[in-house]
């Protein structure tokens, strides 16, 4: 049995040990790969794993020992999986293993704007201060300020928890309806999400329906006041509205962890937007959230190997 690992360095080999897949038979990674070394390094493989090369119907055509591909992310739109099916390869994904990173990652951009706690950050201007503190910005507190949400999956369930314990009022938008009330939680419309939300914070996935749906019609109904958070998917937002909209004032700020092309060029409006925070798609990467993600990742090839695969997409 020949495993490959196509792109590796994305769960960082140095922290996170892969040495696990020998359990399986031969086991070769790669840091990266670009399209035109896939067909070579994966030439006998019988289980591939991938993170972001991918794996096209040509592609699949010209690796017949292929049986299985581990897709080492929730996400598995870069595999052809209607080709592989029809190859009779299996396709599994890694699903809900960063729930908890992504949600403290999403207060970390709250707070970021709440506290000031990085603009504060120069011991040597406090040290020339007559008084015993000083803030260039304004400190403001979470209790009673509205988090909105739009999306409620795992990650949207975890941040909620997390804003009840800051004492925050949280609204939700989501796609079907609550089949019951849920304490603590108040749905919305998707116009009252827009309006009412002092920090509103993305949590859907990306679908041809909502593409783009954070745009100028919709920021023009949030308060001046308001701060977006993105950690769900670039292509959510039309990048030139929110630029337009921050440059204006028209809302507050805006901390991003997704942009629509990753590593963004250097046209990127927003890299030089006011009141506007970049992370580098890091939300997902904490350790304990990477360790989780390829022990999922091992138990699905094990599962497949003793004939009942699991996470299987379709």
């Amino acid at each position: 049995m020949k495993i490959v690992y196509l792109d590796s360095f994305t769960v960082n080999p140095k922290e996170i040990d892969l040495e696990i897949f020998k359990d399986f038979g031969d086991f070769k990674m790669y840091d990266r790969t670009t399209a035109t070394q896939v067909v070579e390094r994966a030439q006998d493989a019988d289980i591939l794993l991938v993170n972001k090369v991918k794996i096209t119907a040509d592609v699949l055509e010209k690796l017949p020992k292929l049986k299985y591909i581990g897709v080492t992310a929730t996400g598995y739109n870069i595999v052809d999986v209607h080709a592989a099916a029809a190859k009779g390869i299996t396709v599994t994904n890694a699903r809900n293993y960063s729930s908890m990173s992504v949600a403290q990652q999403t207060f970390a951009m709250i707070l970021a704007f709440s506290n000031r706690l990085a603009e504060h950050d120069n011991p040597k201007k406090w040290a020339s201060q007559p008084d015993f503190c000083y803030y260039d910005y304004t400190i403001t507190e979470l209790e009673g300020k509205v988090l909105g949400l739009l999306g409620f999956g795992d990650i949207g369930k975890a941040v909620a928890r997390i804003g009840m314990a800051f004492g925050m009022q949280i609204i939700v938008h989501k796609k079907t309806p609550f089949a019951e009330p849920i304490a603590g939680i108040t749905e919305v419309s998707q116009d009252e999400l827009f309006s009412k939300s002092d920090y509103l914070s993305l949590h859907c996935p990306l679908t041809p329906e909502n593409e783009g749906l954070v745009n100028i019609n919709q920021i023009s109904k949030m308060k001046s006041s308001a701060v977006l958070i993105n950690t769900a998917r670039g292509g959510l937002i039309n990048e030139n509205d929110l630029s337009d909209a921050l440059n204006a004032k028209r809302i507050a700020g805006a901390y991003l962890d997704v942009l629509t092309e990753e590593p963004p060029k250097p046209s990127n409006p927003l890299l030089i937007s006011k009141n506007c925070k970049v992370s580098p798609h890091i939300a997902w990467a904490s350790l304990e959230a990477r360790q989780k993600l390829i022990q999922i990742v091992y138990d699905n090839i094990k599962a497949f190997l003793a004939g009942s695969p699991q996470n299987v997409v379709k």
